[in-house]
């Protein structure tokens, strides 16, 4: 069977994360969201091991379903689109947590169940791993990879390409950080397929795309994910799949609209060309810091000039968030009741977000949005005009 899953994701105990990030807000909007599994994040933080033994059914096989997803555990938003499949579906976790390395370099580790949770986190060196979802580790890349293979866990970069806590920032290759190929490699909302393989160290380790969400709304969660085929729902299943590179479809932002996509400045965020940047000597006119983008700090990297995919590498479809399309369209924020109510009637008529934006007939759409179909076709046909971001601002759409 191929799932949605979203493996990249943070609780409540993290820095700047909304205080909704709980176990029953985060099942009940995946499932509006269309995402079969999704990682609980900040996997070795006590507090909230805790809540997921306390919110979760005991579980042998690695997956963790919620105990109750009746209308006491549920969101505003399920309370008012009343969609009977999603209120009463199972909603499955695997552990997951982000850590930050020695180096400064973001870790995805996913880890096989909570009793490894436990056990991994006595033998992580940290000052802060009680107070911080996200902790610091006084390991490198290959000793983090070492303990996470002896506890039979899976380890990649997080957010391989941007300028301030990844990997290819602080290493030119990733041998350099784990002397071993990583078990995948996260692409980033700046980066996507096309320029990721344009690196030949890269050919053989599949791709993860995932939404680092810090709030459980939909216009965050899920707002990039992974098609994953796998043979049934367990943590074995799911280690088999990615090894065997069973990553079948990567989706997620085209790689303009994230905040770090061009070279730029972090104060004003004009973006710079890479050359002028480095006559500035990294440092804008205005007195801000000029950050290397993504797209240039992978043409440092980059053996070709074009992207070469290896056959197992999967399509890498382009979305945004549907709250943040009807956003657009309309000229009204996201939150907004105005687009909120747009966005329940999208997700009550077809099931899903996910399945609005990739899946759902443009004609149907049309039907109560026009302009809204028009922009999904956009996406699904690529021919969006995109001002790119840059200084860590987020790239924006430009409607005709």
């Amino acid at each position: 069977m191929i799932i949605n899953a979203d493996l990249h994701i943070h609780s409540l105990y993290s820095m700047a994360t909304s205080k909704n990030m709980t176990i029953s807000t985060i099942a009940s909007e995946s499932k509006l969201k269309g995402l079969d599994l999704v990682g609980t994040g900040d996997g070795f933080h006590p507090e909230w091991l805790q809540i997921i033994e306390q919110s979760t059914k005991p579980s042998k096989t690695g997956i963790y379903s919620v105990k109750e997803c009746d209308n006491d555990s549920q969101t505003r938003l399920i309370k008012s689109v009343e969609h009977p499949e999603t209120s009463t579906a199972k909603c499955k976790f695997i552990l997951t947590a982000e850590v930050e390395d020695r180096n400064r370099v973001h870790q995805l580790i996913i880890l096989p169940s909570i009793e490894s949770a436990y056990q991994i986190r006595e033998e992580l060196p940290s000052k802060n791993i009680d107070k911080e979802g996200r902790p610091r580790v006084d390991m490198n890349g290959a000793e983090l990879m070492d303990l996470i293979k002896d506890h039979n866990g899976l380890i990649g970069p997080a957010h391989a390409f941007t300028p301030w806590t990844s990997i290819y920032k602080e290493f030119d290759s990733i041998y350099d950080c784990y002397n071993d190929a990583p078990d995948f490699l996260e692409l980033g909302l700046s980066a996507d397929t096309d320029m990721a393989d344009r690196i030949e160290e890269l050919q053989d380790i599949p791709f993860l795309s995932n939404s680092d969400a810090h709030s459980p709304w939909p216009h965050r969660l899920g707002r990039e994910f992974n098609e994953i085929e796998i043979k049934e729902m367990t943590f074995g299943a799911f280690k088999d799949a990615v090894k065997a590179k069973k990553v079948v479809g990567n989706y997620g932002f085209d790689p303009r609209l994230g905040k770090y996509h061009e070279t730029g400045c972090v104060r004003c965020y004009d973006t710079i060309p890479i050359e002028k940047a480095r006559e500035l000597k990294m440092r804008c006119p205005c007195g801000g810091l000029i950050k290397k983008g993504v797209k240039d700090r992978i043409g440092d990297i980059a053996k070709w000039d074009e992207p070469h995919h290896p056959e197992f590498r999967p399509q890498y479809t382009h979305i945004l968030p549907l709250a943040e399309i009807i956003s657009l369209v309309h000229g009204k924020g996201i939150t907004t009741v105005y687009v909120q109510k747009i966005w329940k009637e999208m997700v009550q008529t077809f099931g899903s977000e996910i399945e609005v934006l990739i899946y759902a007939p443009l004609d149907k759409i049309a039907r109560t949005e026009p302009k809204l179909a028009e922009v999904i076709k956009s996406f699904r046909e690529n021919t969006l005009n995109i001002r790119p971001g840059s200084g860590g601002h987020y790239g924006q759409i430009i409607l005709d």
